[in-house]
């Protein structure tokens, strides 16, 4: 291709001395950062693709924008050569297959990650030869002919489901659907980890049904649970108390606010030939009341929805993440493991672990941190972008004296 199709781009200007930051590597745009005096936002439309250019009108980077969002504009690629198209999706998407099919030897993981795979606002989770699709930007959503037509060509799935309910879309000015977009998609398709098998449900699950990224969290566990008594807290379906008990646990206690979560967390109980016992309510009010019951545990594994969703809620989410951390914490036996877990971008790792050493100070305990996890490969980083590392996990030795 030649520069006068790249050419063809409208040109979106940023305002003098702003750019460094997506030369270096950055994907995102912000709005005050583009000069609307010589190219007015006013004049795209959602979705345009353009070509992203300095001050001096130089070519930084092809992407799409969005007028109505704090974000305006997505990095997709920096040949000036070649603009976005069919074919970029395919090799974007070949590439990021690649990685996932080394890691992985069965068909179970994300498939792409956004920013992460040089796809910003596509993610896709592959739960064997049935595809869930999340389309969170108005760039992404106008490619979603293409991106299906991508996936079709190199994974040949019997089914594909726009999974596009979050809210990240309602700030890109999208309407929420859930729907099929290829075949006939199943209600629950099974997940296999290791040697434990799950059963999920798709379009009335959480998030894209399954969490791929706690795999590495969960296998680290291992060494820690054989014969131990483990609480997993927002279990959701059972993903790390099922494993614990594939990993050796004498017994599982599940909590979780979702009678139907834990309807599937006894169902994948007795799918892998084992009961666990489930507990349904509040997390707080239940830690509470099992700490007035004197309820012990060698392991308590605290996996909370994200506390901290913007940056301005980081005050009440740090409060959040000291109250569940306490509690935990007040049901170990002496000696016992605490995996504490933040899935919020906006919570730095260095406040969990300072929660983590306040809450063994309030109950007169010991912490040892043994290992900082994060999310799994299958969820790369972009060095260049820390909101692409959002999921922190400390593994504690919490000891019975300071």
């Amino acid at each position: 291709m030649t520069d006068t199709v790249t050419e063809r781009l409208r040109p979106l200007r940023l305002k003098r001395r702003e750019g460094k930051r997506i030369r270096a590597g950055h994907l995102w745009v912000f709005s005050n950062e583009i000069d609307t005096d010589s190219t007015p936002l006013r004049l795209f439309e959602p979705g345009d693709l353009v070509s992203i250019r300095g001050a001096d009108g130089r070519f930084i980077a092809n992407g799409y924008v969005n007028p109505h969002s704090l974000i305006a504009a997505r990095v997709l690629n920096r040949d000036q050569k070649r603009p976005p198209d069919r074919k970029l999706l395919f090799a974007r998407v070949r590439q990021a297959l690649a990685l996932r099919e080394k890691l992985y030897p069965e068909p179970f993981y994300r498939v792409v990650f956004g920013e992460a795979d040089l796809l910003p606002g596509l993610v896709v989770d592959r739960y064997n030869d049935v595809l869930v699709v999340q389309l969170t930007t108005a760039g992404m959503e106008r490619l979603k002919d293409d991106v299906l037509a991508v996936l079709h060509e190199l994974l040949n799935p019997v089914a594909v489901l726009w999974k596009n309910d979050t809210g990240v879309r309602k700030l890109e000015g999208l309407e929420n659907y859930v729907e099929p977009a290829w075949g006939e998609v199943p209600d629950i398709v099974e997940v296999r980890e290791g040697r434990a098998r799950f059963d999920v449900p798709l379009a009335g699950g959480q998030k894209t049904g399954w969490f791929y990224d706690q795999r590495a969290n969960r296998e680290l566990l291992r060494p820690y649970v054989n014969g131990a008594r483990v609480l997993d807290v927002y279990s959701y379906v059972g993903g790390f108390g099922i494993q614990c008990r594939k990993h050796g646990a004498e017994a599982v206690t599940c909590v979780d606010s979702s009678e139907r979560a834990l309807e599937f967390v006894r169902s994948n109980a007795k799918k892998n030939r084992f009961k666990v016992e489930t507990i349904r309510g509040n997390a707080h009010e239940v830690l509470r009341d099992l700490h007035r019951e004197k309820t012990r545990f060698d392991t308590v594994i605290l996996d909370p929805p994200a506390f901290v969703k913007k940056k301005r809620d980081l005050d009440a989410g740090r409060t959040a993440y000291a109250g569940i951390i306490r509690a935990g914490m007040q049901l170990l036996e002496r000696d016992g493991f605490l995996l504490a877990c933040s899935c919020s971008s906006h919570m730095p790792e260095a406040e969990l672990i300072r929660l983590v050493q306040r809450a063994a100070k309030q109950t007169g305990r010991h912490a040892q941190l043994l290992a900082v996890g994060g999310q799994a490969p299958d969820h790369p980083v972009h060095p260049a972008i820390p909101e692409t590392r959002y999921l922190k996990s400390l593994l504690c030795r919490v000891s019975g004296q300071r």
